[in-house]
C-alpha cells in the first residue's frame, strides 16, 4: 500500500507530511483548464478529481488529489503568469473579502470522495508600492491569486474564517476525517 500525493506543490508535500505517515509523490499531468460557464466550487473540486484518477494506481494504494482557487467578485484567480498579472490580482484583492477554494479528493479501495473546502478572507487595503514590492520578492508567481498566507502577504490579511491550511493548498483537517473514513489503515500509526 502507498499513500499518493497526486501534486508537485511543495506547500501539498509539507503539509501531508503533517499527518506522519509515509508517502510518494506523482504529479498528475492533465489540462486544468476550468470552465467559465461553471460555478468555481465544482470546477475546483471536478479537477481535482480529473488529478485523482490520472494516476495508475496498484490495490491498496490511496490516491490524494488537490487544487486550489481564488475567487475574488466572481473572478478566478489562477497562478499569475506574469509580474503584471500578478499585481493585478493583488489590487483585485486589496480591500475586499475574497475566498480560497480547494478541491480534493481521495481514491481508495474503500471509495472515493471529493469536496471543496472554502476559506474566507478580507485583505486589507494595499498600497501600489507594497504590492510591487511583494511581487517582486517572486513568491507570487506560483500561487494561486499571487499570494502566499504563509509568506509575505501573511501582513495583508486581518481577517479569515475557515481552515488555514486550506489557504495554502491543503484542507488538512477534513482531509484527515476523509482518510479515516475511507482508508483507515493510512490513519492507524496517528491515531
Amino acid at each position: 500500500m502507498q499513500l499518493i500525493l497526486a501534486s508537485a506543490s511543495p506547500r501539498r508535500k509539507e503539509l501531508l507530511s503533517l499527518f506522519g505517515v509515509p508517502f510518494v509523490v506523482r504529479a498528475a499531468d492533465i489540462d486544468e483548464t476550468m470552465d467559465p460557464q461553471k460555478a468555481p466550487f465544482d470546477e475546483v473540486a471536478r479537477v481535482s478529481r480529473c488529478k485523482a484518477l490520472a494516476l495508475p494506481r496498484q490495490p491498496g494504494d490511496v490516491v490524494v488529489a488537490a487544487d486550489t482557487i481564488v475567487v475574488c467578485q466572481g473572478k478566478v484567480l489562477g497562478k499569475p503568469h506574469s509580474h503584471q498579472q500578478a499585481v493585478e490580482m493583488l489590487k483585485l484583492l486589496s480591500g475586499r473579502d475574497h475566498q480560497v477554494m480547494t478541491g480534493c479528493t481521495v481514491i481508495a479501495d474503500g471509495g472515493s470522495e471529493t469536496f471543496t473546502e472554502v476559506t474566507d478572507l478580507h485583505f486589507r487595503a494595499l498600497t501600489d508600492k507594497e504590492i510591487e514590492a511583494y511581487v517582486a520578492t517572486g513568491e507570487p508567481m506560483d500561487k494561486a491569486g499571487a499570494y502566499g498566507i504563509q509568506g509575505g502577504a501573511a501582513l495583508f490579511c486581518p481577517r479569515m474564517e475557515g481552515d488555514y491550511y486550506n489557504v495554502m493548498g491543503l484542507p488538512v483537517c477534513r482531509l484527515g476525517q476523509t482518510l479515516r473514513h475511507l482508508a483507515p489503515e493510512v490513519m492507524e500509526a496517528k491515531l
